[in-house]
């Protein structure tokens, strides 16, 4: 019997332990990572839905950002909201596209910030035939045409995947409806790993 793959959740900030029964459901082990070691011993990544620029402030203080880049040259990572906006290659903090914010550039997608609009305009909509949260989420404005699209919401790009690499402008971990597809496809993402 095949070792379940461990899914490591970036536990700096955000959205995480409403992740562990998605992924126990698909099949893979829960973990909530917070340090190098910690990234070296996970099979995949979940970079999770919260606020972007205070993970990349937690990530710059603890020092995580070169390990974290070498844990990701070699592992499936999937990054729901905020986590997607630390994935693509260019991201604008607001739709004027003026001004740009660091990233991993895993992804080439173009990501604006709150695209969807602030806290007032969250809601849920229906992606894959399962219910998901667009929190002041970001749109995925533009992606190269190498980017399998997934999902569209709202005529735009809202589930994307390029090799080991997903990004989705929504929470699935939200509904409890276990497991969403897309913790099913990342935890088969990381099995093929």
């Amino acid at each position: 019997m095949k070792k379940k793959p461990v899914i490591g959740v970036l536990a700096l900030q955000g959205c995480v332990d409403r992740h562990r029964p998605h992924i126990e459901a698909a099949g893979g082990e829960f973990r909530a990572v917070k340090t190098a070691a910690d990234f070296d011993a996970v099979d995949a990544f979940i970079l999770p839905g919260g606020e972007s620029t205070t993970m990349l402030k937690l990530i710059d203080v603890f020092g995580l950002w070169e390990p974290l880049v070498r844990n990701f040259a070699k592992k499936p990572v999937w990054g729901i909201c905020a986590g997607s906006i630390l994935m693509a290659d260019k991201v604008y903090v607001d739709a004027a596209k003026t001004l740009a914010q660091k990233s991993f550039g895993l992804l080439p997608i173009t990501i604006v910030r709150n695209g969807y609009g602030r806290q007032l305009d969250s809601h849920t909509a229906e992606v894959d035939g399962f219910e998901v949260s667009f929190i002041r989420a970001p749109v995925f404005e533009a992606v190269a045409n190498d980017v399998n699209v997934r999902a569209v919401h709202g005529g735009k790009p809202a589930w994307v995947a390029k090799g080991p690499y997903m990004a989705s402008a929504f929470h699935p971990e939200l509904t409890m409806n276990y497991p969403s597809p897309m913790h099913r496809a990342f935890v088969e993402m990381a099995k093929a790993a």
